[in-house]
């Protein structure tokens, strides 16, 4: 059998993964599948056909680590789904700005390049807000995201400032559609749409991962949606074996909160069909890349 590596990290208690629903439909298309932690430094990428980047959900602590890796398994002959180049791009959420300049309406956004006390609260004027949301712009599982009110935000300055004092990050008014409806999460595989889930927060919070509580439900996206996440799509420089689109409805249209090119889950339980089209998507890839090498 061929051989294929999921790239995972070293610890994964307390976080709900769902990439062993893959392993007999890739058997059964004549691939073996060894899961290995990007944090290894004694791996023969040579070895392997391909490498699928998966449960590597510690990557944004380590990032030039993490980058290092993603180009070592570049240079080898294995296949690095996503590419490099797409993975870098989508490493800092800045990418968002690349989204809108081709069209697309995002969330609204300020970046700052450090924490900014009097620059934070001028957005609640700005916005016409009760609540910011506050994140660094490279951040994954709702790390070091906070949702806060103006007397919050001056209660919590002190240790604002010792988080994001050499980060840079993104302030954004709170939507509360997000706890009104939900976020949106619609997936592609090799351009394809495969599937799409409804993502709700538990009560009194406003993360919608399944680690903090967030309760998931399978939909059924309609035109406006698909053509708001094919917009997103359309604006990466290279193509996606995998991409997750988030949306949130923002003044009767739809509005992207993330496009997830590294490691999104992407919730083959909610869909039991999910599984063999990404197989299916990821071998047309590979032969389309071998079509192209002769």
């Amino acid at each position: 059998m061929k051989k294929l590596a999921f790239l995972s990290t070293d610890h994964l208690e307390g976080f709900f993964v769902y990439d062993e629903l893959l392993i007999a439909p890739f058997a059964q298309a004549g691939w073996h599948v060894d899961t290995i932690s990007w944090h290894r430094r004694d791996i023969n990428w040579d070895a392997y056909e391909a490498v699928i980047v998966r449960s590597t959900w510690d990557y944004q602590q380590h990032p030039e680590a993490f980058l290092k890796t993603l180009n070592e398994i570049d240079k080898s002959r294995a296949k690095l789904e996503n590419t490099f180049t797409l993975q870098r791009w989508n490493l800092h959420k800045t990418y968002l700005k690349d989204l809108q300049k081709h069209g697309s309406m995002v969330v609204p956004t300020r970046w700052l390049s450090c924490f900014e006390k009097d620059k934070i609260e001028a957005q609640f004027r700005h916005w016409n807000t009760d609540y910011l949301i506050i994140k660094p712009t490279l951040s994954a599982n709702a790390d070091d995201t906070f949702k806060l009110s103006l007397a919050e935000l001056n209660a919590k300055c002190d240790e604002l400032m010792k988080i994001f004092a050499n980060r840079q990050l993104m302030v954004q008014p709170f939507l509360d559609n997000i706890e009104k409806e939900g976020e949106y999460s619609l997936f592609y595989f090799n351009g394809n749409y495969s599937h799409a889930i409804l993502k709700r927060p538990a009560s009194g919070d406003f993360r919608v991962q399944e680690e903090h509580g967030g309760q998931l439900a399978v939909c059924s996206p309609n035109d406006d949606m698909l053509g708001a996440a094919e917009q997103a799509l359309n604006a990466m420089p290279d193509t996606a074996l995998y991409a997750r689109v988030d949306l949130i409805r923002y003044e009767e249209t739809w509005a992207i909160m993330e496009l997830e090119l590294i490691e999104p889950s992407l919730y083959f339980t909610l869909d039991a069909q999910s599984p063999q089209r990404f197989v299916e998507a990821f071998t047309q890839r590979m032969e389309d890349s071998v079509l192209h090498a002769v």
